[in-house]
């Protein structure tokens, strides 16, 4: 638990297309808030229409940290951006502000509250052994060895989410332990007094409409020029965990002719369903996390009356 005499910081959590990037900005109108983004694919350069990256106007409003900070052949990981955060964290204190971290990476702001120690780093060898077994079973067959070792893992994943499940099912090799055991004993406190917000819309139908509607602005917005612009500036290649994201993964499969664009238009929506599926599960497990309406008519009123009482504390 964090002492009362620790700087103030709040999370804002939330699925993809539940509107946190629109209260945040709000939030940061009232309130001297320094936004930190929490998210795995908006580090990266390039990568902007989808990964709906907040534009010129709002980040004019709203600046923001942890953007365009990596090339997309680069790696990024939990542990990277907890190094990241912590220090952004300590630096808007120092300047008299308060850290507001907003995003849909739920591992992020899990290993930035409880820290990630206890994971041992990648193995290349286990991995290409690991590839080499998908590419012959299939994933949902290693997912389902997963469940078999690790099922409150592998319940919150999809049974084609390669490389999560190829991450667990590799943690569980090397260390004989279930990676959500590792995640639960690895208790790291972080020295701030966090208010942690979750927006969880109450019509999961007005949520799969703005999902829709954002892809299909997403295409329109030139997504398909923007993945085949990222394959010709960085040599990228399909294996690259920013081609496997949401809208990429689709994309990449279009520009190579393997699906048409109507196919590229479902599975798109599809993907970005399931994806804001699992931050879902996420969140109404998550401890500590006050539960909003994202839909409601009074959010903002809601979020802003409580981010004020915590600054008042």
């Amino acid at each position: 638990m964090s002492a009362p005499s620790h700087p103030p910081a709040i999370f804002l959590m939330g699925p993809t297309a539940s509107g946190k990037t629109a209260l945040a900005v709000s939030l940061v109108e009232r309130y001297p808030l320094e936004i930190i983004s929490v998210d795995s694919a908006l580090v990266y350069r390039g990568m902007n229409i989808g990964t709906a990256k907040p534009d010129a106007a709002t980040l004019a409003r709203a600046p923001h940290h942890l953007l365009d900070i990596r090339d997309p052949t680069e790696a990024y990981s939990a542990a990277a951006f907890c190094d990241d955060a912590r220090g952004l964290m300590a630096d808007i204190v120092a300047r008299g502000r308060v850290p507001l971290l907003v995003g849909g990476t739920m591992l992020y702001f899990r290993a930035l509250l409880q820290g990630l120690d206890d994971l041992p780093r990648a193995d290349a060898a286990l991995r290409k052994q690991q590839e080499a077994e998908a590419a012959a079973r299939g994933w949902p067959a290693l997912h389902a060895e997963l469940a078999a070792v690790d099922p409150v893992t592998a319940a919150r994943l999809a049974p084609n989410d390669s490389q999560r499940i190829g991450r667990a099912l590799e943690v569980f090799r090397l260390t004989g332990t279930p990676m959500s055991a590792l995640l639960d004993r690895t208790q790291s406190e972080l020295p701030y007094r966090v208010l942690q917000l979750a927006l969880i819309p109450s019509d999961r139908a007005v949520l799969h409409q703005r999902i829709a509607a954002r892809f299909d602005a997403m295409l329109a917005e030139g997504l398909l020029d923007e993945v085949e612009s990222l394959r010709r500036t960085f040599a990228l290649t399909p294996d690259l965990p920013t081609m496997r994201a949401v809208g990429y993964r689709q994309a990449w499969a279009y520009l190579e002719g393997e699906i048409d664009f109507n196919a590229l238009r479902e599975t798109g929506i599809a993907a970005t369903r399931q994806l804001a599926k699992r931050q879902l599960t996420w969140l109404r497990s998550w401890p500590d996390a006050v539960l909003l309406d994202g839909l409601a008519e009074d959010l903002e009123a809601q979020a802003t009356a409580l981010v004020a009482r915590h600054l008042r504390l």
